[in-house]
């Protein structure tokens, strides 16, 4: 049976969860039996020490103890005979280490296994890899959860693309992009991560960085870009092609088009959130590099019969 579990963890009936949960990382540290390998006294006492924390870490456990509702291994007090002891004892009946809070070492927030507010992963990181066999003793923990970026294209967003990714370990992975995916989206590769111990990998956590793109700007789902076009065809009109990222169309340019008209393509610009947007092409009036004769005559001509100033 056990004792005072305050006394276990060697702090006051008023201490705070934090003090708790100090007190229980610096006496598991301690006394774990990887560091203590054939110490029957250090391997019991780091059993008592685990059980209280569950017991004085759970504030639902806590207040019952306190209130006198169970005692020091969460059994009900006066429940008569043919109890038995709670499913959430970590050492119950076939316990050993292998019994922690939760069923066996499964993995907690984050792919990490751990007690509530204690990261077991860090606690007892240093014990890890003796390759030793304990049996039941063994301690098992769901591997990390590792993170990486996979900068993409913008085309690569929009229409999907299988893409490799390299990581510390050398290790590679090929992701799968799915079409229409968004910048600082995650995709989950089940069973890529750190290995586990005794229990399941943990899992690649991929984040899609989209990279700038020379010709197109993203506002949100919109993508916008500047369209050049000649001053006849400003003039007179025309249909012109212009890109997208999936390939080139044709648009048409109205007659007396300036530069700043937008010209909206429905449902070709880059996704957010599920959301297709569209794609907004700026026109830009465009002369030729080296004008020549003909054009000098036009402009020349123009000023002299059609004056006329700009935003007046």
């Amino acid at each position: 049976m056990a004792g005072d579990p305050y006394k276990e963890l060697g702090v006051s009936k008023g201490a705070s969860a934090d003090e708790i949960k100090k007190a229980f990382r610096k006496l598991a540290k301690d006394l774990h039996p990887d560091k203590n390998p054939g110490d029957k006294a250090a391997e019991d006492r780091f059993k008592r020490i685990t059980a209280a924390f569950d017991l004085l870490g759970d504030k639902d456990k806590r207040a019952k103890y306190d209130a006198g509702q169970i005692d020091g291994d969460g059994n009900e007090q006066f429940r008569g005979f043919g109890g038995g002891r709670p499913s959430g004892n970590p050492f119950g009946q076939g316990g050993g280490f292998g019994g922690f809070p939760g069923g066996g070492g499964g993995g907690g927030p984050g792919g990490r296994a751990s007690f509530e507010g204690v990261d077991l992963d860090d606690l007892f990181g240093m014990f890890g890899g003796t390759g030793r066999q304990r049996g039941a003793r063994d301690f098992t923990a769901r591997g990390q959860d590792v993170k990486a970026t996979l900068d993409i294209s913008l085309e690569d967003a929009i229409a999907g693309a299988t893409r490799r990714i390299q990581f510390s370990d050398g290790r590679t992975l090929d992701v799968t992009i799915p079409k229409g995916a968004s910048d600082g989206q995650s995709i989950r590769l089940r069973g890529q991560g750190a290995p586990g111990r005794g229990a399941e990998n943990g899992d690649a956590l991929i984040e899609l960085r989209i990279e700038p793109h020379p010709i197109y700007r993203r506002e949100g789902a919109d993508l916008t870009m500047d369209l050049p076009v000649s001053v006849p065809d400003a003039v007179l009109g025309a249909k012109v092609r212009a890109p997208t990222p999936e390939g080139e169309v044709q648009v048409t340019i109205t007659p007396g088009s300036n530069s700043g008209k937008v010209l909206r393509l429905k449902g070709r610009g880059a996704f957010d959130k599920g959301r297709r947007g569209d794609l907004l092409a700026r026109l830009v009036v465009t002369l030729p590099d080296q004008p020549d004769e003909a054009l000098t005559r036009f402009a020349e001509d123009w000023r002299a019969h059609r004056p006329y100033s700009p935003g007046r």
